[in-house]
């Protein structure tokens, strides 16, 4: 290429093109183009397109019968292979190759391993995606070759190969029983019995790359997928041949450490039965530590599930050895130090840290913790090999390539232990752990896990891998941890296996905390940091000694300063980690409160000297105001907040000053440049997005301690809404909403938050008064990113029913406009927060009485029910739910004045609406029933009359009782079952006439006997008890069914295959057995025949024994323990008292007949009834005084002076 004018004529580089004036190198830097000065590039091909073009042109223009055709592909061949390519040109690759495959015959096969050459170059560095057709013709070809040629030609063609089949494993279907088949190539060559370690590294290549998955692609078919797993995992367990050369050995293990790792990723996958999995798991643990110095160890060929620690055995044959190779050596000569001597000894001296027994682990003084254990910790500890001096340059070079092949092992192996922890499921993992997690080390030399290599391995990229592998096993552990405990003092006799696994924990904590100390690489300490977050997101803290968070808040906390961004953003993970877990956990508790110290305890990392960017040892910034001593004891510059005296000290909180200052103060290591112009330059926004979310946590989790901010938090989150980042515009509008939901907590009835610890009315009316004033309108109103509105409207569904009364009407008149506006917005996130927030507004008691806003509301909802997005739907249902809760209680307390008021189309509409909604998907549905209960409740009597009523309503039961009888989702069962009893409680509804009344009472009577849930069966149970009168049961033969139905449930309430259900026993027996005396309690003459029969039977000695356990009150019942279905008390004294009431009537019942002899039988049953729980309760209270006179006898004189003083 010639050289553009106005410069020189350098001389000419490879291929003839110009070298240039060296220019600044990037990485980020696009590819040299020459240039003008007035910027014009030139138009003409580069050397490389034009030696393709030149060459694709003469190869086409070939045929077979030309008499130079050896010699001219060989040349064609050698140019294309000359030229190194890029993908800014996209030649017809594919044309090319298919007519290559055409000229060149198999039996010439120097030819045909050029061709195989350039179908590798070619297809490697261009990146073509191949056709069906070339794809079939290029395997064809090579299959071909693998038959015919010879076998030293063999190695070029599977390297073809494997380039030709990357990621086209499903589509080579028709070519695969050829190659992976019984006789296959592939399988042949892969064999362990393949001495040809080159031969047997590139078969296993194309395996590999058969098996992988591009995304979008389906998976391999399966067969051959197990196949291609079996064949990595023979190689994988096999043993490196005798005078074979380790360092193809070790390439020919990275093959099939890629392959594995492939299967594994290639869509689902499920290990065979017996030892497949244990197998797995043992090499890829061999091979975690292949290479690693002094590691002499006899490895088990398979892993089992077991809860405690498998440690390996020293090997026989080398435990002679061992001793002597740990010593260090003793000449050595001293290395020189070159370049970056200092940082390569740092990172070197980080491996001899040792996993000190006790758990405090001091920062060290000089930033690094000195080896205290003999050298035979790690067998030795890895960085007592020797120097590369020893060896000669050859030797040197020969060692460092082998030492990268083995970290690359180790490598992969991780990689593949990453891809076995994704597919597998979590229980079945949790049976291993022990082989890679151990607990705290029981004399002799500690187990080889991850640990080991996050400590001791040199490789930043290993350590980087096996902390990944850990954050993956450490991720939704949270129900195994779950069990750990180590509060009480460990048994002498045995060690439970919740202390063992406490242990764990523990030893996770120590090790990490080591990790974190003597890191150097910034990317393996940020995933240190990732772990120790996923860590403590899972751990039960609440179960174990107090200590372990107090030792990592000390230890994390001088790495906010951290210069790198990543770092930094995985610190304040961390943190919301820990103010996250259990929240509130006492000790973050006492933690948060802790005044800042940092400046003092000289608790900085090992890597201080070079990440000073932050104020440290409280010295600010030469362009800021002298530090004061109250400004000394925080890293960061905090406004100050006004607190009254004697408050600041148990009211400051270091993270919350912290995290306010990463989101709103410059950073104070900008370069002069960053200031001019634009102002000073905040932090990074992963930053301040992190931090922000940190802020979010600690109001969810640590309310009572943050209310204090309350102004603070609403200028950060004020600030965030009015900047142009969207980001960070969420975050303020999610802060602004966590904030109103712990203030709505407080005000909950049943939180039973005293009055002096809440947030002030007053304070909360002025926060909301600021904030809708400020920039949270512009938010609403921001059409262009939907999603901030969506969040905006969640903030205002935060307000506090009380503060929201005491706004001024037009601030209160701006929200109900903004979200009825809202609701018509196309975006279905808008449209969904606006119709919740709606939803949420009409239970506030200022607004539920307005019978225009409770129209206007409903009509919104009623549209949003039509929507096309499911979601949208789900949450008008779900406001829907409310908005009929609100009419219950008007009707309640407000009385026939609001239903008169409210216009019947209107109701009608929701009962048509609510009905369609309860046949959509179980989502919606679930709420629809509970909209049609309380509809159900609210029709009049007038209402019900009018023909334009009855359809409708007859077509809303109909539409409850389908549900109950569905197979849709217990809660969708739960709630219809709730709703017929909802409606069961209309005076109004003609329950004993109507037609559908039957179909209600038998899907009630079903469900209650034959449900597996045992909460819906509580439901219907509590259904079939509403009914007042007995006019409503029907007939005699239905009143007989709901009892016969009734007492077979109280007969099977144990009766269940899953043991989560036993939870619910009791409060299942405690509901039907009120229940059943309800039915007594309305029962008539024409009853007793049915009752008697039924009391007289096997059947009445159990109700007998249930009702008798249920008015001793001997078991509790759950939720429904302290309240019957009707809300009264439940006081054992009480429930006597029911029964003797309905002894009572029951004997005022004028009968005849037959029916005398079964209203004397029921009688007989309530007196023997009474009799028993009468003489239970003497007995109890007689007992109760013998205790007490027992024990005032027992006392003293000075005792019985004691208690009179007292008195």
């Amino acid at each position: 290429m010639a050289a553009q004018s106005g410069l020189s004529h350098p001389a000419p580089g490879r291929g003839g093109v110009s070298v240039f004036p060296p220019v600044p190198l990037s990485a980020e830097a696009a590819p040299f183009t020459p240039m003008e000065p007035s910027g014009w590039r030139p138009g003409s091909q580069s050397e490389a397109e034009k030696l393709f073009s030149n060459c694709a042109i003469k190869l086409r223009a070939m045929r077979v019968d030309s008499v130079q055709l050896k010699e001219e592909l060989n040349l064609l061949f050698d140019q294309l292979l000359s030229e190194n390519y890029n993908r800014t040109f996209e030649p017809d690759v594919c044309s090319l190759l298919k007519h290559a495959s055409c000229l060149v015959p198999l039996t010439q096969e120097h030819l045909v391993i050029k061709l195989c050459q350039v179908v590798h170059h070619l297809l490697n560095q261009l990146k073509v995606i191949m056709d069906e057709h070339t794809l079939d013709v290029l395997v064809n070809y090579t299959a071909g070759a693998l038959k015919v040629c010879s076998t030293w030609t063999h190695t070029d063609v599977l390297l073809a190969l494997s380039t030709v089949v990357y990621g086209n494993g499903p589509q080579c279907h028709q070519h695969l029983s050829d190659l992976l088949g019984e006789e296959g190539f592939l399988l042949q060559y892969s064999s362990p019995s393949q001495s040809n370690m080159e031969l047997r590294r590139v078969a296993l290549t194309c395996m590999a790359n058969i098996c992988l998955r591009i995304p979008g692609q389906p998976p391999l078919d399966d067969q051959y997928r197990s196949v291609c797993f079996r064949a990595f995992l023979k190689t994988l367990q096999s043993t490196k041949p005798p005078d074979t050369d380790e360092l193809y050995y070790c390439m020919m293990i990275q093959a099939a450490l890629k392959g594995l790792q492939c299967c594994l990723s290639g869509g689902k996958w499920k290990f065979g039965g017996g030892e497949e999995l244990g197998s797995v798991l043992a090499a890829l643990k061999r091979l975690m530590f292949q290479g690693a110095p002094g590691v002499i160890v006899e490895w088990p060929a398979v892993l089992y599930p077991a809860p405690l620690p498998q440690y390996e055995s020293l090997s026989a044959a080398k435990a002679a050895e061992s001793p002597k190779s740990l010593e260090p050596p003793k000449d050595n000569k001293k290395r020189k130090s070159k370049g970056k001597g200092k940082k390569m000894k740092t990172e070197e001296s980080r491996g001899d840290e040792r996993e000190g027994d006790a758990e405090t682990v001091p920062a060290p003084p000089k930033g690094r913790a000195e080896e205290k254990q003999p050298a035979s910790f790690l067998y030795p500890s890895w960085k007592l090999n020797s120097s590369d001096s020893e060896f000669s340059d050859l030797e040197g070079n020969a060692q460092s390539k082998l030492r990268v092949n083995h970290g690359r092992v180790r490598q992969g192996a991780l990689h593949c232990l990453l891809a076995v922890v994704k597919a597998v499921e979590k229980r079945t993992l949790y049976g291993y752990w022990s082989s890679f997690i151990p607990d705290s080390p029981i004399g002799g030399p500690p187990p080889l896990t991850l640990l080991t290599i996050i400590l001791k391995d040199l490789s930043p990229k290993v350590r980087l891998c096996a902390l990944q592998v850990l954050s993956a096993m450490l991720d939704g552990s949270r129900q195994f941890l779950a069990v750990a405990e180590d509060t009480a003092s460990p048994r002498t006799s045995y060690t439970p296996f919740s202390f063992t696994l406490a242990t764990a924990i523990r030893e996770l904590h120590r090790t990490l905390s080591l990790a974190l100390l003597a890191e150097t690489s910034p990317q393996t300490l940020t995933q240190v940091i990732k772990c120790l977050a996923y860590l403590v997101a899972n751990a039960p803290y609440h179960r174990l000694r107090p200590g372990l968070l107090t030792l990592l808040w000390k230890h994390i906390r001088p790495y906010v300063r951290h210069r790198d961004v990543n770092v930094r953003v995985s610190v304040l993970t961390l943190y919301g980690a820990l103010v996250t877990t259990q929240a509130p956990l006492p000790e973050v508790q006492l933690l948060l409160q802790q005044p800042d110290h940092s400046s003092s305890t000289g608790a900085f990392t090992p890597q201080d000297s070079g990440l000073s960017w932050r104020q440290r040892d409280g010295v600010s910034s030469p362009s800021r105001t002298p530090v004061t001593h109250s400004q000394r004891s925080s890293s960061t510059h905090s406004p100050h907040i006004p607190h009254t005296p004697g408050e600041e000290d148990s009211r400051r909180l270091w993270l919350l000053q912290l995290c306010v200052t990463l989101v709103t103060q410059p950073r104070e290591d900008q370069s002069d440049s960053e200031g001019v112009g634009g102002g000073a330059a905040l932090e990074p926004p992963p930053v301040r997005l992190e931090a922000l979310q940190v802020l979010s946590h600690l109001v969810r989790g640590y309310f009572p301690l943050t209310q204090h901010y309350l102004c603070e938090i609403g200028q950060v989150s004020a600030r965030c809404l009015g900047e142009m980042d969207t980001s960070i515009q969420l975050h303020g509008a999610k802060l602004l909403e966590e904030f109103g939901s712990g203030i709505i907590q407080q005000y909950r009835a049943e939180n039973n938050v005293p009055e002096s610890s809440r947030v002030p009315i007053s304070q909360v009316v002025q926060f909301w008064s600021e904030v809708l004033s400020g920039p949270l309108n512009r938010a609403l109103q921001n059409e262009q990113h939907p999603t901030l509105q969506a969040s905006a409207c969640d903030t205002l569904s935060s307000i506090l029913p009380q503060a929201f009364a005491q706004l001024p009407d037009k601030t209160q008149l701006m929200c109900i406009t903004v979200l009825l506006g809202l609701t018509y917005i196309e975006n279905y996130l808008v449209k969904t927060a606006a119709v919740r927030a709606l939803g949420i507004y009409v239970l506030f008691p200022c607004l539920r009485e307005d019978v225009m806003f409770v129209a206007d509301t409903a009509n919104t909802i009623l549209a949003a029910l039509d929507d096309r997005s499911t979601n949208v739907r789900a949450k008008a249902a779900w406001s829907l739910g409310n908005l009929t809760d609100t009419l219950i209680v008007n009707m309640e307390s407000v009385g026939v004045d609001f239903q008169e008021e409210l216009s019947d189309m209107l109701l009608l509409k929701m009962l048509q609406a609510a009905t369609r909604a309860a046949a959509d998907k179980d989502r919606v549905k679930s709420n629809a029933v509970r909209a049609l209960g309380n509809l159900l409740h609210f029709l009049r009597q007038s209402q019900m009359t009018r023909p334009a009523f009855q359809q409708p309503l007859e077509d809303a039961v109909r539409a409850l009782v389908k549900t109950v009888q569905s197979e849709a989702t217990m809660k969708v069962r739960w709630n219809a079952c709730y709703a017929l009893g909802n409606a069961f409680r209309n005076p109004a509804l003609p329950l004993d006439s109507a037609a559908w009344s039957h179909e209600a009472f038998s899907a009630l009577c079903h469900v209650v006997t034959s449900c597996k849930n045992f909460k819906v069966r509580i439901k219907s149970a509590a259904a079939l008890a509403v009914p007042a009168h007995r006019g409503c049961y029907g007939d005699t033969e239905r009143f007989t069914r709901v009892w016969r139905s009734l007492a077979t449930a109280l007969e099977n309430s144990e009766d269940t295959n899953d043991f989560l259900e036993y939870r619910y026993s009791a409060s299942l027996r405690h509901t039907l057995s009120q229940a059943l005396l309800h039915l007594l309690s309305v029962s008539q003459s024409q009853d007793m025949l049915g009752l008697s029969a039924s009391l007289a039977s096997e059947e009445g000695t159990g109700i007998r024994e249930h009702l008798i356990k249920y008015l001793r009150a001997e078991e509790g019942g759950g939720e429904e323990a302290e309240k019957d279905i009707r809300g009264e008390s439940l006081h054992p004294r009480e429930r006597i008292g029911s029964v003797e009431q309905i002894l009572i009537r029951i004997k005022g019942l004028k009968v005849e007949g037959e029916e005398e002899r079964g209203k004397e039988m029921v009688i007989h049953f309530l007196e023997d009834l009474i009799k028993i729980c009468e003489e239970t309760w003497k007995n109890t209270q007689t007992n109760r005084e013998c205790t007490f006179c027992f024990v005032f006898l027992s006392l003293t004189p000075s005792q019985l002076q004691q208690m009179a003083t007292l008195s």
